[in-house]
């Protein structure tokens, strides 16, 4: 058993795409054209870090309550973990994309860390080996 897929509720599939892949260096696993409950079109968008490993629905919000979401997903807590064996290269990627970093990498007894800003507004850590 795994964990397959976690949802990031974002304002734009395409926006949010080019952020997971061109800036994080994820693998656009899915973009297919779905429906709604009720009919309306939208897309299967599924992003996974290289060589697979739990994914990523980026879910489009759809209405006012899930608009008041992004961004806001864990309540402004650290809420996704994005582990790194390089953490220097990754950091250094990340800053030359314009990422936001909530302060400055630090070593912690489980390694490298550094908390940052995804494209929707959720927080998430950096993490390197120790």
């Amino acid at each position: 058993m795994h964990l397959d897929l976690t949802t990031v509720v974002v304002r734009d599939y395409d926006e949010a795409i080019a952020f997971y892949t061109d800036v994080l260096g994820f693998e656009l696993a899915e973009d297919s054209p779905s429906t709604t409950n009720d009919g309306r079109p939208k897309r299967w968008v599924v992003v996974r870090p290289p060589g697979g490993g739990t994914g990523l629905l980026l879910a489009r919000a759809d209405g006012p309550e899930q608009e008041a979401v992004v961004g806001r997903q864990y309540a402004g807590r650290v809420g996704l973990f994005l582990r790194v064996d390089d953490f220097e290269t990754a950091y250094a990627r990340m800053r030359e994309h314009g990422v936001t970093f909530v302060g400055e990498p630090r070593e912690e007894a489980y390694g490298s860390v550094v908390v940052f800003v995804d494209v929707a507004g959720n927080r998430w850590d950096l993490l390197g080996p120790t």
